[in-house]
């Protein structure tokens, strides 16, 4: 195994063009597990550390430019506010240390349909920023995912960003594990509120083969909010309403049995995180009404 240590980012392009099939490392949380299980041996691993510029952050007025290796501790401590669903997920990111090394840009570079990252990422609607010698291109985050721990990189390309809309709502995040911490999700789920678009995103982590949206219960949703005018109200969500919403995210799993989980409890799992998390993120909408309303 040949090791490649670019010191900018346009000799890790040239790097990778020269050699289509080298692992990038940059964090290692994901690829070093791969290795020393010898489930991965690469002819070339490429090590990302010496540019800085990819554990950088720009906040824009409304989105912000996560650069490929900013630490999950980063975004924990300085993007709460504007990243909220990002940042609980990265709560749940195994250990201090992990969180101190890895960052978005090696989730999605493994592709792995237990990321932590990419339920929050879904949720977002977030954009891969993907970059080779012949230009850049942002990638929709549903499009990014193509199979099991596949992207739609093309092999000469490395991820340099990701853009995340700020939020304009509440977003949340949950997932179960078979313990507290150092553990893969057995499955997770994110949410967001987009208030402005009158409309709800969803993310489901590992209950497919990969990470995956429930478009009929979004759209089941944005159809019953609007309809009962609830957007304006605030009324409580009914149960109802909480259930079928629940049903329909679990009806969008596609899981497997393995020795985290079965099937059936994974199901399970994803309609219960809806209906909760459902609940919460409605809650902190209409406590925010509430708040601006009593203001003016």
């Amino acid at each position: 195994m040949d090791f490649l240590r670019p010191a900018s980012w346009e000799e890790a392009l040239a790097a990778k063009a020269e050699h289509p099939a080298a692992v990038p490392i940059a964090g290692g949380t994901d690829v070093m597990v791969e290795i020393n299980f010898d489930h991965r041996r690469p002819e070339y691993l490429m090590d990302l550390n010496r540019i800085r510029d990819l554990e950088e952050w720009e906040v824009g007025a409304d989105s912000v430019r996560l650069g490929a290796s900013v630490p999950y501790s980063r975004i924990m401590e300085h993007l709460r506010a504007e990243l909220p669903g990002l940042a609980l997920a990265a709560h749940t990111v195994a250990s201090p240390q992990i969180r101190n090394r890895g960052g978005v840009g090696g989730n999605l570079g493994t592709a792995s349909p237990a990321g932590d990252a990419h339920p929050a990422l879904l949720a977002a609607g977030a954009e891969v920023e993907a970059e080779s010698v012949r230009g850049s291109r942002r990638i929709p985050i549903d499009a990014f995912y193509t199979g099991v721990k596949r992207n739609a990189l093309a092999p000469d390309e490395l991820i340099r960003a990701v853009h995340i809309r700020k939020a304009d709502g509440p977003q949340q995040f949950s997932k179960v594990g078979t313990r507290n911490a150092m553990v893969i999700a057995v499955c997770a789920f994110g949410l967001a509120l987009h208030p402005e678009t009158r409309t709800v995103r969803t993310g489901i982590g590992s209950a497919a083969p990969t990470p995956v949206r429930a478009r009929a219960a979004e759209e089941f949703l944005d159809a019953a909010l609007e309809e009962g005018g609830v957007w304006d109200s605030g009324k409580v969500i009914t149960p109802s309403l909480a259930k079928r919403f629940a049903d329909l995210c679990a009806a969008a799993c596609n899981p497997i049995d393995d020795v985290r989980g079965t099937a059936g409890y994974r199901r399970h799992a994803v309609g219960v995180m809806a209906r909760r998390t459902l609940t919460w993120t409605w809650e902190s909408y209409r406590g925010a009404r509430r708040t601006t309303e009593g203001a003016a």
